[in-house]
Parts: structure tokens; sequence; C-alpha cells
């Protein structure tokens, strides 16, 4: 639609024109299923009184009235835009409009849960979709207070950024699905601080809530945690609260500055497009937190980083704003090596940068290779382009980088710099060049290189040692080489660690780590010149920097005669990570690292290193397919060898699934890994049979999730029905249920599953978000490949209008989820570089994820060339 796309230009301008003061917003939510009543009122001054525009997305305008004049909506509003004419000096807006629920996890989302036929709303704001809930200066520089007035069903909950009120009774009722009309009220909520558009909220629905307090800087906060009725008998609070406790306490303290809000409440809601979402002191989480069943620690822990990661938003990025998105990262970078670092330090996670290594550096790696990697400073010219860079860059190497700035500069005077930030812009909008302004002062560095060398350029380096060896074993020479790849020339500043291992009784463990600064394309180790060459030496122990690490020949050799020697996990996390990238840049035969990963899965003790090791051998096997941040990896074995390579595989997950501890973290894993692989006549079988009962497997819970994981194990191999899923979905009647039931079906190995998928996804828009992933990722699930090929060319055609027709969080689904990637063959490669060279006109947007899918068939083709007969 002409008029979205905001450009940084356009921002400034208004910016620079604009100072707005307050927003007081009406919502009607009582008027019908599909649409809602919108009025805004704005109260702004302007230093420059020519025309401007106010943003607002939604069916219809019905009235515009500026300084008490009427303006006719038929001229103003395009569809995106309300053009304002000449201003006064002091301006109140007034604009009554008409919004449409969605159901895409964009703007004011409408969920009905099949369990109970109960309506339940939230919004979803960043980058830019509270215009399509009311008329908004939509841009992170323009914050006001905002006063919400919502008249919605009297019995339901309605939470914002402030404290909810008392509601007072109306004489408007309601109508739901269940056709019953019923009496509604209204909230009125106290202003907010000054804040910035895209972190209010308001969430509306019969939702449980638990509640609880804690004792803060500046007196008693209040706490709430929120999901729908149909989940509350999951819902862990206790475990919730208490990890929010640990993370006021510790960011209070490092802060240096209070909690800013009234009140701080976390709402589980369903069909969530992202992890979560930072609204000030009412932040939005994906209900797949809610856990229904047993789930894999690693995802425990992960939930855990999920909210200290919004808590330390709180204060970076809702206190303290960034100007405009150039500063994403920073934003997003901050809270992830903050909520890192609070789980570390003060949580029963305490290896959570064993996690952070093999999680978030291997997604950082994998972004930071592909033909769209960025500078973690990116240039977001418009919305769309930020929209694009919510990647691995924007998180993880920004964390990254600032896990390798804290190292540089030191922890305290890192901490006394955020100190004196916060202090100083608390409630105003900042570039880096504030923060990092600050951090010269208190850590006395002059920090322009840096900058220059790690967030204005993009790429990561490779860091491998060059040892000299004498006749008895001591270390006559040592040298870090650093290189950068083609067309990335930047060589950078490096504070690092090198770590000496010695193997005895069959484990390694660490004799000494010496700290040097690596600058330039070679930097001498003097310090282990004249020691005994160790049976590991590991560049980049304790997991400093950032950068692609190499292991010298001998230290190759005892890594992988010893896949289950190291016994640090940060260490075997780095180790890990060198062994994956080393196999990913086709200088390790794919077969070699399947059966090392396979080796050392065994003894893993890590849930999250245990889940990594499973996620690449599948990957590398045959396809891993996720809608989430991580995205998908392809096979590195040519396609003569899968047949054999997945069936061994499958094999060897059977295997420790049945010899894992009953009950254990490990069993768990193993099972749901066996059932992406399950194929042949004896797995299958296998699988049924836990299915029916017919085979126990000692400790493995039968739970709801756990039959939808074996079901669609045996549809996916052609040995389910439609009776088997209906009976399976009649007993779990939930949302979680209805797009598992959906997916199970699009995974079924025939023509017609694949094309009723497809004109479910892309010849349609009926289905909700978290449905069309679902069925997405069951369209891609394959053992035949064959069933992908006809789709290559439907699947090039249709990205344009696609991309055109949806939203950007549907139409970026279609364009990663639905590529057929399982194929990774030289066609493939070819079909995708015909369509970006026929479609350089396209959105940069698309352009980019086009790109990228291209890339991971490339890397895949690389690896394969390294793969053995």
């Amino acid at each position: 639609m002409p008029g979205t796309n905001l450009t940084r230009e356009e921002a400034q301008r208004r910016a620079s024109a604009l100072t707005v003061e307050s927003y007081d917003v009406t919502l009607d939510l009582t008027t019908g299923p599909e649409t809602f009543r919108t009025t805004s009122t704005v109260r702004f001054d302007a230093t420059d009184t020519s025309p401007t525009f106010i943003d607002f997305i939604g069916p219809s305008v019905e009235s515009i009235t500026l300084n008490g004049e009427s303006i006719d909506p038929a001229k103003a509003f395009d569809g995106a835009r309300i053009s304002l004419p000449q201003l006064a000096k002091s301006n109140e807006l007034t604009v009554e409009a008409t919004g449409a629920y969605m159901n895409t996890g964009e703007g004011l989302h409408r969920f009905v849960d099949p369990a109970d036929g109960e309506v339940y709303l939230y919004t979803q704001f960043e980058v830019a979709d509270s215009r399509r809930v009311f008329a908004v200066f939509e841009q992170p520089s323009l914050k006001a207070t905002f006063a919400f007035t919502v008249t919605a069903p009297a019995r339901w909950q309605l939470i914002s950024n402030q404290p909810t009120p008392d509601p007072t009774p109306t004489e408007q009722t309601y109508t739901g699905p269940s056709g019953v009309a019923e009496p509604a009220a209204t909230w009125r909520f106290e202003p907010t601080p000054r804040v910035s558009s895209y972190i209010t909220a308001l969430v509306a629905g019969p939702y449980d809530v638990v509640r609880d307090e804690v004792q803060a800087t500046n007196g008693t906060v209040p706490l709430g945690v929120y999901c729908r009725k149909s989940l509350r008998e999951y819902l862990d609070a206790d475990n919730l609260f208490a990890i929010t406790k640990q993370g006021f306490a510790f960011f209070e303290e490092q802060f240096g500055e209070p909690y800013p809000f009234a009140k701080y409440d976390q709402v589980f809601t369903p069909e969530y497009n992202a992890g979560a979402m930072e609204n000030a002191g009412c932040v939005t989480i994906t209900e797949t937190y809610v856990f229904r069943n047993q789930v894999p620690e690693a995802l425990i822990e992960r939930r855990a980083l999920t909210v200290l990661h919004e808590l330390a938003h709180m204060w970076f990025g809702d206190l303290v704003t960034m100007q405009w998105w150039d500063d994403l990262w920073l934003n997003e970078s901050f809270a992830e090596w903050a909520s890192t670092w609070c789980q570390a330090e003060v949580t029963e996670w305490d290896t959570a940068w064993t996690t952070f290594s093999s999680s978030e550096k291997t997604w950082a790696y994998k972004q930071d290779q592909l033909s769209s990697t960025h500078p973690v400073y990116a240039n977001m010219r418009d919305l769309e382009d930020v929209e694009a860079n919510f990647d691995g860059i924007t998180y993880a190497k920004g964390a990254s980088v600032l896990k390798q700035l804290v190292a540089y500069v030191g922890i305290e005077p890192f901490v006394a710099g955020l100190r004196s930030y916060f202090s100083k812009f608390r409630w105003g909008n900042t570039t880096f060049g504030d923060l990092l302004g600050e951090l010269e002062a208190t850590s006395g560095r002059d920090l322009s290189t840096w900058r220059e060398l790690w967030l204005q350029t993009s790429g990561a380096n490779v860091l491998r040692p060059l040892v000299t060896v004498d006749d008895d074993g001591v270390i006559t020479a040592l040298q870090v080489e650093q290189t950068a790849a083609a067309g990335q020339p930047t060589l950078r500043p490096h504070r690092l660690a090198i770590g000496s291992y010695s193997l005895t009784d069959g484990q390694l463990a660490a004799t000494s780590s010496v700290e040097i600064d690596v600058e330039g394309a070679l930097t001498d180790v003097p310090a282990l010149v004249g020691e005994r060459m160790p049976d590991l030496l590991l560049v980049n122990d304790q997991d400093l920097t950032y950068g692609k690490v190499r292991l010298d020949p001998a230290s190759l050799q005892t890594v992988l005669a010893n896949p289950t020697a190291i016994k640090d996990s940060l260490a075997r996390a780095v180790v890990f990570g060198a062994l994956w990238d080393m196999t990913r840049d086709g200088e390790l035969a794919p077969l070699k690292y399947i059966r090392y990963a396979l080796a050392a899965i065994g003894a893993e003790t890590d849930s999250s290193l245990l889940g990594s090791l499973v996620m690449h051998v599948t990957g590398a096997t045959t396809v891993f397919l996720s809608s989430g941040a991580f995205g998908h990896t392809s096979s590195f074995l040519r396609p003569e060898h899968r047949q054999a390579a997945a069936d061994e595989v499958g094999s060897a997950f059977r295997a420790l699934m049945n010899t894992a501890e009953p009950g254990s973290d490990a069993q768990l894993q193993f099972t749901l890994a066996f059932a992406r692989f399950a194929r042949n006549a004896e797995d299958v079988a296998y699988i049924r049979g836990l299915l029916d009962g017919s085979v126990v497997l000692a400790g493995l819970s039968l739970d709801t999730d756990m039959k939808w994981t074996l079901l669609t194990s045996l549809a996916a191999a052609g040995a389910a029905t439609d009776e088997e899923i209906d009976a399976q979905l009649a007993a779990d009647n939930t949302a979680t249920g209805n797009a598992r039931a959906a997916g199970a079906r699009a995974a079924y190995p025939t023509a017609e599953a694949k094309a009723k998928a497809w004109h479910d996804l892309v010849e349609t828009d009926a289905l909700p978000n978290e449905t069309a992933r679902a069925v997405a990722l069951g369209f891609g699930r394959v053992h035949d490949t064959t069933l992908l090929e006809p789709y290559v060319e439907r699947y090039h055609a249709a990205l344009r209008e696609v991309w055109e027709k949806r939203t950007f969080a549907m139409a970026s689904n279609f364009v990663t989820v639905l590529y057929p990637i399982a194929l990774s063959d030289q066609p493939l490669l070819d079909a995708t570089q015909a369509w970006l060279d026929a479609n350089q006109d396209a959105p940069a947007g698309l352009v980019r994820l086009v790109a990228e899918n291209r890339d991971l068939v490339a890397v895949a083709l690389t690896a394969q060339e390294r793969d053995e007969d």
C-alpha cells in the first residue's frame, strides 16, 4: 500500500518539526468480530507549520478534526496516511476511524480459542503497527504520553502499560461467537510516561492471572502473569516470578536506575510471531512457553532468557530509546547480552554463556556469511529495511560484539558507563554515539577505531593457530593468523584467550589460559613459546571474541579421536562450533562431522549443546526446517548418499533414546530426533508401537505433544490416516492441536497432500499465522524430495504476488519456510538465481530473503563437494 513505508528522511523531518505531547486513544471492542472503533486525540506543537501527515492503516476514517476545523477524509486519507494541512504552533487533532482485527500477529490480533470459544486480543506494534490500531506519528523519536480508554465485555481482563483501573459499566453490550449478548464496561487508563508508540500495548480477553509483587528501589512493584483460561493448569507462575525477581534485583543494581514503570505484567498470548515483545510494563510472550507437557530443558532455559531479555528492555529500549531504527541492533543486542549476563550470574543457569555460544553465536556466524550480511550498525533507510533486519546480525552478532567490548574495556568501566548513560538520557532518544561517549569516559579508551572496525563493517574473521613444535614436543613458535572473507577485508582487534588442554584418563582438562590482544594478520603468542604442546590448543578459549575458530592439525586429531573428552561446557561449545563451521565451509567431510557428533552426543550433559548437536546432525544429513530465528539447514551430503546416511543417523538416535536415562532430557531429545528420521518399515513400526502402547520405552511420557510428534512422524512416512489425525484432534481440540493436525496432514508423502498445503498457503489467505507456519513446515517435511520438484517453478512464480498481497509477517513466512530447500541441488540453485537475475526491480526485502535461500543451497553444495564416497 502506498505510504506504508516510512523513510528515515521523512521521520527526521517530522521529528525536527513536531513535539508530541499526548495521545488520548479510545477503542470500542464491542462492535463485531472483524472491526473496532478507534478515536485518537493528539496534542502536539509545531516549529514548522507546513503540511505533514499522521499514520493510520485501517478500513476507513470517518472524521478528521484539526484545531476545530473539519478535514474531508476522502481527500486526506489514502489508506496509510492522513494528510494534515497548514499547522498551528499548538495543535489538537482528533481522528475517528475503523480499525481491523488481524490474524497475522500484527496490529490488534484476534483469536478464538477452539477449546472454549472465548475471544482473546493482543497488540503487537513493533516495527510500525500501532498505526493499525490508532492514528499516530509512527516513529520512535516522537515520544509522548498515551492514555487509553477501552470499552469491552465487562468480565474481560484489560491490560495495558499502566495499572488497570476499575471499569465503569456502560449501556453497551457485546455479542461474541456464542451469539449471547453480555454487559460491557469501560476502562480509563492513566497516561503513560513519555514513551514511543511501538511499546504501547493493549491486551483484552478472559485471561487468567496470577499476581505477586517485587520490592524494588522505588517501592513495591505489582507483578502479574496471564494466560488463556484453557492453559491455566499448565502455567508455572512461581518459576516465572522467581526469574523476574532475580532480574529486577540484578538490573536495578547494575544499571543504577530504578525500574521505570508502575507495574510489570507478562502475558502469554496465542499465535505469536516472535518470542516476546518489550511493551512498557506489559510484556507479551509467545504462549508456546506455557509448557503443556515435558519439553527439553534447553527450552526452559530459553524461556528464562526471554523473560530476562524483555525485562532488560524496560531500561534499554523503553526508558532510553533509539532515535531511529539504525540503532535497532543496540536495542536488541544489549538486551541479548544483558539477559545472558544476568542469567549466568544470578540464576540456576550458570552456564548461560555456553548456551549463548552454541545458539546465538552459531546463528550470528550463519547470518554473517550470507550475501545479505550487513554491518551491526545497519543503514535503515526505511521501514522495509527495518523489518528485514530482525536477524542474526542485529541480535546475536551485536550481542557477541558487546561481549567483546566488555572484554576490551573491562566489566567495571562498562557498567559505570551504562549507569551514566541511563542517568543522563532517561525518557529520551539516543544513538549509539551517546552510549559510546559514556563508555569512553569511564574506560579512558578511545573507541572510535573499535567502533569502525566492529560495528561498521560486516563479516566474520577466521582465527587460526600456527604452531611450530620441535622433536621434543615443545612449542618453538606460535602465532594467531587472522583472515577475512573475500570482499570483507576487515581485520579486527580481538581480546581473546588461548587455552591449553591436557588429555588424561580420557578427559581433556584445562591446564592454562592466556589472554592476548590479536591485531592484524599475524599475532605472536610468546607466552606459550617454550611450553610443551598441549593435546588441545584452543583459540578463543572462554569464547570472549566473535570469530570463526580453526584447530591446528594435532588438536583437530585429538578432538576427533576423543569426542566425549572435553570437561568444560563452554570449551565444548567452542570446539563444537569450530567443527560445524569447518564442515559448513567444506574443510571437514560432512560424514566425519556427523559421526563425531553422534559419538559426542551420547555423553552430552548440557541440554542446549545436546539440542545444537541434534539440529546440526539432522540438517547435515537431510534437512532441518525451522520457522524460528535459526532458520533452515540443508543436507551437506550428496543426494545419492542421503538415504543410507539417514538410516544410519536414525538408527543411532533410536539406540540413544533406548539407552538414555529413563525420563531424562536426553531421552526426550533423542526421541524427538528419531521421530524426524523414521522412514523404513522397522523404524515406522517402532514409532507405531510407541504411539499405540505396544512398545514401552521406560520413562518416556506419552503426553499430548509426544502423541502429535509420533503421529506426524507416521504421517510423513505415509503410515497415518485422516481418521487417526481426527481422533487425536478430538482429544486435543486446542489451538496447538489444530495447528499440529494441519501440519501433520501437510506432511503426508503424496502429491495430493502437497497440493492441498500449497493451495491453503498460497492461493488463499484464510489460515492464521500459527497454522500457516505449521502447514508450511509440514509441506517441506519429506523423505522423498521428488515430491517438492514440481514446486520449484511454482514457488518462484508466486513470490511477487504473495509479497504484494500479504503482510510482512505472512509474506516472509511464505518466502522462507515454503522454499523447497530439502532438494539442495544445482537445479534449485539455478532456478533461484534465475529469479534473482530477472527480478532486480523487486522489493528489497523480498530480494534479500530469496537471496538468503539461494545462499543456503550454495552452502550445502559447497559442503557436498567434501562428501566422500
